[in-house]
């Protein structure tokens, strides 16, 4: 169940909610949306007084947070499971959950200031926010605006490389992909500047797939360029799985 924040003055409350959790919805609620948006678990009981003085608490702190943070209340009696998932010892316990993980907890009724500490520490900061504002308007200025301030932004930089692939500086794309980790993101587009857009259409990238099996044994180009298109099939398309194979019985 959804229910509404208290409101208070010269706040957009619109976009906060706090959320009712059950052991059914923990997934969906906490671990799935704390992808999104800092998720504040606050694990109570109905018999327990300190829970009591907090939960305004935290709701009142949550609520000046518009809608950047959400607090999820779960009763412990009810959600043995979830209880039990955070290993509670004594109540009342309260968790940030962010990307999927526990971030930080305290145990026990706490101040409005130190309730505010904590759900701060959630928050984007200034450059953070602007880094997604930059990122989102996506130009080639933007994105490089966006890397000053975070110059390790995995997001961005594969933003940036991509678009670059897009108007042919493929080597300048390559050399960004090459600060950052490796994902499956980073070969895609890499795969897409070393192929320099040559191939418009799944049928021309099969087409070139079997050309090159004759080759991809003694010719490291041609290997590369395979991988490569493999790449930009995609993991999910079931011809990549078949092809892979292929190309496993040609080199051994």
């Amino acid at each position: 169940m959804v229910t509404s924040p208290r409101p208070i003055a010269g706040r957009n409350l619109d976009a906060v909610t706090t959320l009712d959790v059950t052991d059914a919805t923990f997934q969906a609620d906490v671990l799935e949306r704390s992808l999104t948006t800092p998720v504040v678990v606050d694990l109570w009981a109905e018999w327990c007084g300190p829970c009591k003085t907090l939960g305004p608490v935290l709701e009142k702190v949550v609520a000046e947070a518009d809608g950047q943070v959400v607090l999820a209340k779960v009763d412990v009696d009810a959600n043995p499971q979830t209880a039990a998932a955070f290993r509670v010892q004594s109540i009342p316990a309260v968790y940030a959950v962010a990307d999927g993980k526990v971030v930080d907890g305290f145990v026990g009724a706490q101040g409005e200031d130190a309730v505010r500490a904590f759900v701060s520490r959630l928050l984007p900061t200034r450059e953070q926010t602007e880094v997604e504002r930059l990122r989102e308007l996506g130009d080639e200025a933007s994105l490089r605006a966006a890397l000053e301030l975070e110059p390790d932004d995995e997001g961005v930089i594969v933003d940036l490389a991509e678009l670059l692939v897009g108007e042919e500086r493929s080597e300048e794309a390559l050399e960004l992909l090459a600060r950052i980790p490796e994902t499956a993101e980073t070969r895609r587009v890499a795969a897409l500047a070393r192929s320099g857009g040559s191939y418009s259409t799944d049928a021309d990238i099969e087409r070139r797939l079997v050309e090159l099996l004759d080759t991809v044994k003694g010719d490291d180009d041609a290997r590369q360029e395979f991988l490569d298109l493999l790449e930009l099939l995609g993991p999910d398309d079931p011809r990549t799985g078949s092809y892979r194979r292929q190309l496993t019985s040609r080199l051994f």
